[in-house]
């Protein structure tokens, strides 16, 4: 991965919503944006066409839903990001949360290898940690957050990421226009989620608002496994 300095951009170059919204975080968000708009394309990992939209369709969008996360009493807390791909939005959280320990799981050798590059050029490695694996195979490990962004239909994200919420957290899903409809199949389809709402944030510094669906885990949980999710190939042991 090529050198990227902190300075290479000017804060000029950064959208008003990003520096006045997340100051402290600015820095490390440059860098990322451009790890995202050089190494991630060449990776195959962000299309061409979404480099002049990194900022508010990307960035901004996985940033805002750090409002949903909550102080923690005891001084921190621990974020999983599932099929974290280019690092979005577990990349961009980690930056401006620091105060959260995060792990990147991420089954895609290639998408492993940029995210462990990325946590080293942004200088994270002390709290965000890249696991090769599919969710569904980590056993005996929760986490307070569990994320997920374009990684598959919400059916199959809730059987591979509640087993990784401890009691008392939550599962955030980024998705879009289809979210009410995902949500309203789940509940229809006999194996109903109690917790499940879902929340636009991002009011006055992102548009379209970003649309999370929320799944609040405590005491019994209800676990959603789909046939599609028992089924689903191995990706862990591709090399791509």
């Amino acid at each position: 991965m090529e050198d990227v300095s902190r300075e290479t951009w000017v804060y000029g170059a950064v959208p008003v919503a990003v520096s006045s919204t997340y100051p402290e975080a600015v820095p490390g968000l440059i860098v990322l944006h451009q790890l995202l708009s050089t190494d991630a394309v060449t990776w195959g990992l962000i299309g061409p066409r979404e480099v002049p939209r990194l900022w508010d369709r990307h960035i901004l969008n996985c940033a805002v839903v750090s409002e949903l996360l909550g102080p923690d009493p005891h001084g921190g807390g621990s974020l999983a990001d599932v099929g974290s791909g280019a690092g979005l939005p577990g990349l961009v959280i980690a930056l401006v949360r620091p105060e959260l320990r995060v792990t990147l799981i991420e089954p895609l050798a290639r998408r492993a290898t940029f995210l462990s590059e990325a946590v080293s050029t942004l200088g994270l490695a002390d709290r965000v940690e890249v696991i090769r694996a599919r969710a569904e195979d980590l056993r005996g490990v929760t986490y307070r957050y569990v994320t997920a962004r374009a990684v598959a239909p919400l059916d199959r994200l809730c059987g591979w990421a509640l087993p990784l919420v401890s009691d008392g957290g939550q599962f955030l899903a980024i998705k879009g226009r289809q979210a009410a409809q995902e949500v309203e199949a789940i509940q229809a389809s006999g194996k109903p989620i109690a917790s499940m709402h879902i929340v636009h944030c991002g009011e006055g510094v992102v548009s379209p608002l970003t649309t999370v669906v929320v799944v609040d885990v405590t005491g019994s949980r209800t676990i959603l496994r789909s046939d599609s999710a028992r089924t689903r190939p191995n990706r862990g042991d591709r090399r791509d």
